[in-house]
Parts: C-alpha cells; structure tokens; sequence
C-alpha cells in the first residue's frame, strides 16, 4: 500500500494523537494532553481518509448515535475541564465507531516484533485470539 504525502502527515498526526491521548491518562486523566491528543487523531484520520470519507464515516445513521456523538460528547466534556467524564464517554464512542478495525489492527500487530511478545501472555493471548477468531469485540 503506498501512501501519498497526505496520508504520510496523517499516520503521523494520529501516531502523536494517541501518544498523547496515552500521556494524559497516564498523568492522572491531564486535560492539556488528552485535548491535544483527541485534536491531533482527528486532523490525522481526516489526512488519512479525506474530507469526505471521514464525514461519510461519522455522520452514518446507524453509528451516529451509540459512536459519533458519543465520541464527540466526550472530546467536548474533555476541553471544558471534565476530563475522566469524557475520556469514558469518547472511550464508548470509539470503541463503536472503530470496534469493527480491532481485529485487523490486532492481526497486524501479532507481526509487530516487541509488540507481538507482549500479545503472546497467556491470558492476553487468549483474548486476542478470541477478538481476531469472532471478528469483533467480546461485549
């Protein structure tokens, strides 16, 4: 798969998204780096996939109401000062509006050297092995 120079400035926005958004809940849910991170995998996605399949994407009907404003909610309630409140509520949103992707990001990354080690824990194992087997998330 070649990427254009869109795409590249993406992978890269949403690689620093989600270290960020990582950080600040490391750091006891850090307003600052959770906003930053939430803003930076959005203007990443939106490189990624363009204006249009990205408002394709999260303004379908049947994930507008249990995925986008659920995620959206969250980003808000998280640049106002609430931010556990909307980590959990954005944490819910994702997970309905990306849930469908994990199987295939978690296939890819059985083939990522040291992540791949860490995937091979008993325990982890056998819940990786059911999401990639069932092809979706054990909810």
């Amino acid at each position: 798969m070649i990427l254009n120079e869109n795409q590249k400035i993406g992978v890269l926005l949403t690689a620093f998204g989600v270290f960020f958004t990582t950080l600040g809940v490391f750091l006891f849910f850090d307003r600052v780096l959770l906003a930053l991170g939430n803003i930076l995998f959005l203007c990443g996605i939106t490189f990624i996939l363009g204006m249009r399949r990205i408002y394709n994407f999260f303004f379908r009907h049947r994930k507008m109401k249990h995925g986008s404003i659920p995620f959206f909610v969250g980003i808000a309630l998280v640049i106002i000062g609430w931010p556990f409140f909307g980590t959990i509520i954005e944490l819910y949103g994702f997970v309905n509006l990306f849930g469908d992707f994990i199987p295939y990001v978690l296939s890819f990354l059985q083939n990522v050297p040291v992540v791949n080690s860490i995937l091979r824990l008993p325990v982890i194992k056998q819940l990786v092995d059911k999401i990639i087997a069932d092809g979706r998330l054990p909810v």
